[in-house]
């Protein structure tokens, strides 16, 4: 039996979508232009005004100004009947416009998903697409409208702690993850009731920060910008989000708040964008520490100059908007085009007709949190296909359910760790543990024993760092040596060892930056135990960033890279090792050897002098005291089975106008029925400026039976061809191309064609 998949690639040529097709937009004018009219520029300013409530900004002060008009949107509330409270007040102030009513649903709200990067390691369009389906049937469940996702930060530097939150290393897999996103929690058509408006992150270039440190400057080429770290967020847009909130770092010398290049040359004229600007939390303060503003009243000249329309936890609009129009040194037409994006947005939304949409007052937080509201079994499959085998020595996985199984480690018991950053809506007491995981799936619960075996780290510290807001990080008091022993107890009774380490989620978050990547002491000196005992070890790796794990790759028997996985966590890592799931996931984000390496990444540029092996290498773009590869290279990923990957083209010559199709027969030479994701990546030979040694520009999956043969087809257009020459042109130069098409980045499976100049 021959199974046959074809992928028809287009690489980002997406139309943009209107999502206001059902609004005659001369009615829809009319009235913004009659709604603006009627409003006082204390009302225009308000409906650029983002808040939360909190601190001195008690919830009676928040509802007398939404009355009042001074409030066009609300964050960080997602409880009833507050929210009911909130939308009918603002129906009570002079021209009844309707709120925003946001929250960061990043990945999940009530049912909490793997973190991004463990999603995108599914590369499974469906998956992907279910975890943010749920998302927002959740959300807006709960009678929320907009979130501050998808995050489509492009980073290569893992010390930085954001890294959890995004898509990894690629455009392509980044683009296609966001793009997903995208369509799956805006939908088509804004008014559905299921709609949760998009705000596309953080524009931009935020995962390129200088040594990985939160909130640092990036600067970088502009060819490099529109190659590769712009490609997602105009992706993203392309496919119709409505909002961007905007980096807090500095591109080129310029902070994104203030960026007139960037947030009106080319987000506004440029790519069309017509939706909603918002800042990221703090931001036009922060305008006066990075240079650019002399205080606060200049900061929102600044901000409202370079193309902001909204400013989240906005603490200067309302008091200095006013004073710089009668100033003359704003302009009524400035407010008036930044209220017209949020009015047109909220419009097309369908909030003026029906403002209260999905809220109920009558909805309990007990109810709201309630077990039987979570889609469990949606986040156990997508939270399995995020797992990542990253070594089976001997075939030590999967293991069998009659074994005496040791389960070891600081994480392997942790609720509040399977959820990761960012995960506000769910709750710590309904995840599921790896240790639960496994004692629900042995024969016997009794063959389980369970030690603790070390804390995180020695570093009192990091608890303080963790602990800061709230006590989230456990520390054992018992001295070190005890907590092994105990685990080397277990360990010698049982038949195998899994031990759960990594980092703790607060590890893994904004301003969570590292510089030393690899297991903490404590940990390491648990493993090595646990490695002398001779019992076959298997690592299980919780954390949100790759890590250097080179020592520990020769130590165990067996690695998975498990994330920190959500809700259905513990019960996805059982389906995996017991082989109930056969592991399929691929890495988003190439693993370095040292952090040394930082940056490495698989698209990088090929050098005048090539790494070689000529005089050891020497005179040649290479380390003397370590490899350049990585670890683990990006797209790598172990099965417990084994396939072939071969594929042949339709031409060997390409017109301008043509295409090419790519053919993969894939088998399945192994014992197991199993899925592989099969990548095309091509390499564009001779141009007018150094291209990549390969880039991504396609991906599919396929399940297959033990020595079952399947067909995946690619198809080639000259528009995936193109690239920004050395005038900043984007074009498709002819010449040779090379295609590989394998199982990872590595793949060394190479055949040619031309595009021709006709």
């Amino acid at each position: 039996m021959m199974k046959k998949i074809i992928l028809v690639l287009f690489f980002l040529a997406f139309p943009i979508s209107s999502f206001a097709e059902n609004a005659n937009s001369e009615d829809k004018k009319a009235f913004i232009d009659d709604l603006l009219s009627k409003m006082t520029i204390t009302e225009k300013v308000g409906q650029l005004r983002l808040v939360s409530v909190g601190g001195n900004l008690t919830l009676d002060k928040v509802l007398d100004q939404i009355e009042a008009g001074e409030i066009g949107g609300i964050f960080n509330t997602v409880v009833e009947p507050d929210l009911s409270n909130m939308q009918d007040r603002a129906l009570k102030s002079p021209n009844k416009i309707p709120l925003f009513l946001g929250f960061d649903v990043i990945h999940g709200h009530r049912t909490v998903f793997p973190i991004n990067l463990g999603i995108a390691s599914t590369w499974d369009r469906n998956a992907i697409g279910k975890a943010a389906q749920v998302s927002a049937d959740e959300a807006t469940s709960d009678g929320l409208n907009i979130t501050w996702s998808p995050m489509v930060d492009i980073t290569r530097d893992p010390r930085w702690g954001r890294v959890s939150e995004g898509f990894g290393e690629d455009p392509y897999l980044t683009s296609e993850a966001g793009r997903i996103f995208v369509k799956n929690m805006q939908k088509q058509i804004l008014t559905d009731n299921k709609s949760l408006v998009t705000t596309v992150k953080h524009f931009a270039l935020y995962g390129a920060v200088e040594a990985g440190r939160e909130y640092n400057s990036t600067d970088m080429s502009e060819r490099k910008m529109f190659q590769e770290y712009l490609v997602p967020y105009k992706a993203a847009i392309d496919a119709g989000s409505r909002a961007v909130m905007v980096s807090l770092a500095s591109v080129n010398g310029i902070p994104a708040t203030a960026n007139h290049w960037l947030l009106t040359d080319v987000l506004r004229h440029q790519w069309h964008f017509d939706g909603v600007v918002i800042s990221d939390h703090g931001a036009i303060r922060e305008l006066i520490n990075h240079g650019v503003a002399s205080d606060p009243k200049d900061a929102v000249r600044v901000a409202i100059k370079a193309g902001i329309d909204v400013s989240m936890n906005d603490e200067y609009f309302l008091k200095y908007i006013p004073e710089l129009i009668n100033e003359g040194v704003l302009t009524d037409d400035e407010i008036n085009q930044a209220c017209r994006h949020v009015l047109e947005l909220k419009y097309d939304m369908g909030l003026f007709t029906n403002p209260h949409r999905n809220l109920d007052r009558q909805l309990d937080i007990d109810t709201m949190f309630a077990n039987n509201r979570l889609h469990r079994e949606e986040a156990r499959d997508v939270a399995r296909r995020s797992i990542v085998l990253l070594k089976n020595k001997n075939k030590v996985l999967p293991l069998a359910k009659n074994q005496k199984i040791a389960v070891i480690g600081p994480l392997a018991d942790s609720k509040r760790d399977m959820l990761g950053s960012w995960s506000g809506a769910g709750r710590v007491n309904l995840a599921v543990t790896p240790l639960e995981g496994i004692q629900k799936a042995v024969k016997n619960p009794n063959l389980v024993s369970y030690a603790f075996g070390a804390n995180l780290s020695d570093d009192q510290q990091l608890y303080k760092f963790l602990n800061l807001y709230d006590m989230t990080a456990k520390y054992d008091e018992r001295p070190a040596d005890t907590m092994i022993a105990e685990a080397v107890k277990q360990a010698n009774k049982a038949d195998v060892v899994v031990a759960f380490v990594g980092e703790a989620e607060g590890m893994a978050h904004e301003s969570s930056s590292r510089t030393d990547l690899s297991l903490p002491a404590s940990q390491k000196r648990l493993i090595k135990a646990l490695k002398a005992t001779g019992k076959p070890l298997v690592i299980a790796l919780m954390n949100g960033r790759p890590l250097t794990l080179t020592e520990e790759f020769e130590q165990v028997d067996a690695m998975l890279e498990t994330w920190f996985l959500g809700t259905e966590g513990g019960n996805a890592i059982a389906d995996v090792l017991f082989g109930d799931y056969n592991p399929s996931g691929k890495l988003a984000m190439s693993f370095p050897m040292s952090v040394g390496q930082i940056p490495v990444y698989y698209s990088h540029l090929n050098t005048g002098r090539p790494k070689g092996t000529v005089n050891m290498g020497k005179y040649t773009t290479s380390y003397f005291d370590s490899p350049n590869e990585p670890l683990f290279p990006f797209g790598f990923g172990l099965s417990y089975t084994n396939f072939t990957i071969n594929y042949s083209l339709s031409s060997n010559e390409m017109t301008k106008n043509g295409e090419i199709v790519v053919t993969a027969t894939v088998e399945n030479i192994g014992d197991k029925q199993g899925t592989q994701t099969v990548q095309l990546y091509l390499q564009d030979v001779t141009a007018t400026v150094s291209r990549p040694v390969k880039e991504l520009m396609g991906f599919e999956n396929i399940n297959l039976k033990p020595h079952e043969k399947g067909e995946v087809k690619f198809v080639i257009k000259p528009e995936m061809l193109k690239f920004w020459n050395d005038k900043m042109q984007y074009v498709a130069e002819p010449g040779k191309f090379n295609v590989f098409v394998g199982s990872d980045s590595t793949t060394q499976n190479k055949q040619s064609f031309t595009l021709l100049d006709k």
